[in-house]
């Protein structure tokens, strides 16, 4: 079990990197990527992911470091003291020397907190939420980087499929212009159909230069995303395909409230929220603490005593800090702190407000573009019919080169509407999934620090 979490965690993204370096200096590898290889990757090599995980390991030592307040706090001093002149008094008429001028003091001091009126335990609690939303905000970052990795993927797989249509359309258009010319040179057509041919044909070829850059384009987009070389040669497994989506708005609601760091995340603020108001009134209450105290005293600095003074002493004291007046500074801190309390409950509100609103768009989206598959599919089917037609009636001299290059044109234009529908029909998936809060179950569960 171990070896294979090693192998994914640490092996592979290094495999990944060495291939992707060897490729750009070679010009030749290719490198082939899945989906959730692409995914893994991502989630490796991703600065923004390194830099949450940070966020993190911070607010877990702040939790650590507010913990320490409830335990005893241990510190030592070391005095030197030298005096104007030798202590001293007079008794009947005889000076009598009661000191020295040179005194050393060691000092080791324990203070424990016995009452605090809730301060530290509040001060615990709010550090310990806020190390619950970082690892939230970890999981947000995540899933927005996962999200990122499925548009650019299926980006990828979008522009190859518009530019097979775009060579098919000029393979189409070529063929229609080698048939015009050999029209053209026995005389059966004018020149004008020629040249139409061919004006269309260098369209046509404009546009594969198009579809060839938006490749180029997509695959940079997904080079930066997976902090690849930029001109990195990749090649992505084709999944550019339609798996119907069979929940309902109202199930894809209650995924996403459940499930929705966000919403965890404001939820965790408002109880910080809480808890800071507890802090605040902690002000209204006495502090009391247990303090020991040991000393060695001493003429040298090994303080080891004097004939004037014992060489050790101690002492316990248990004292009481009470600020009863402050010309109401404690209740107005109370009061800016209800004020934060009711405002994060505001925006947490807020934010289920606004996580509804894109779940329900997420799902129209998907929805549409679902039904733009079959309605495109169907279109193509009688496209491919027309311009089959067309072509024939053409080369019998009962049609045009007008209506020939207009049935290829509506060709190429429903079968880009298909492949648009079906990419657009992934990536509203892969939206709708992160509006939910949930990633692919096909894919590995990523890690929160404990």
């Amino acid at each position: 079990m171990w070896i294979n979490s090693y192998l994914r965690k640490v092996v592979f993204p290094l495999l990944i990197i060495l291939l992707s370096v060897t490729a750009a200096v070679s010009g030749e590898n290719v490198l082939k990527l899945s989906l959730e290889e692409s995914i893994d990757l991502a989630l490796k090599q991703s600065v923004i992911i390194n830099s949450a995980r940070e966020r993190v390991r911070a607010s877990e030592s702040g939790r650590k470091e507010a913990l320490t307040g409830f335990f005893p706090k241990l510190s030592t001093s070391y005095y030197y003291t030298r005096l104007n002149e030798t202590p001293g008094t007079t008794l009947t008429g005889t000076p009598i020397q009661t000191g020295t001028k040179n005194n050393y003091t060691w000092e080791v001091e324990v203070i424990q907190p016995i009452f605090t009126g809730g301060k530290t335990l509040s001060n615990y609690q709010i550090s310990k939420l806020g190390a619950e939303v970082s690892r939230m905000d970890k999981m947000t970052t995540i899933q927005n980087i996962v999200k990122d990795v499925k548009v650019a993927y299926f980006n990828i797989l979008k522009s190859e499929r518009i530019l097979d249509v775009a060579e098919q359309s000029v393979e189409q258009l070529n063929a229609h212009r080698d048939i015009a010319q050999s029209f053209y040179d026995v005389g059966i057509i004018p020149k004008n159909d020629l040249l139409y041919a061919e004006v269309e044909l260098a369209g046509g070829t404009r546009d594969l230069l198009r579809a060839e850059n938006g490749v180029q384009i997509a695959k940079a987009k997904f080079n930066t995303i997976l902090r690849l070389y930029i001109n990195v040669p990749i090649e992505v497994e084709d999944i550019l395909m339609y798996k119907p989506f069979k929940k309902t708005l109202e199930e894809c609601l209650k995924t996403a409230f459940e499930n929705r760091s966000e919403i965890k995340a404001y939820t965790l603020s408002a109880e910080q929220s809480k808890k800071t108001v507890t802090l605040a009134k902690s002000d209204f209450f006495p502090s009391v603490n247990l303090v020991g105290n040991y000393s060695w005293y001493g003429d040298e600095p090994d303080v080891s005593g004097s004939k004037y003074q014992d060489q050790e002493d101690w002492y316990v004291i248990a004292s009481a800090t009470w600020n009863f007046w402050e010309w109401g500074k404690t209740k107005h801190d109370v009061d800016a702190s209800v004020s934060r309390l009711k405002q994060a409950e505001d925006a947490l509100i807020n934010v289920k407000d606004q996580l509804s609103l894109e779940v329900k768009n997420s799902y129209l989206y998907l929805r549409e573009a679902e039904k733009h598959i079959f309605v495109a599919k169907k279109a193509i089917e009688q496209a491919e019919e027309n311009f089959r037609i067309n072509e024939e009636r053409y080369k019998e001299q009962v049609a045009t080169s007008t209506d020939v290059i207009d049935a290829q044109t509506l060709l190429t234009r429903t079968k880009s509407d298909y492949f648009n529908a079906l990419s657009g029909y992934n990536i509203a998936l892969a939206i709708l999934e992160r509006s939910m809060g949930i990633i692919d179950a096909s894919l590995p569960e990523p890690e929160l620090e404990k």
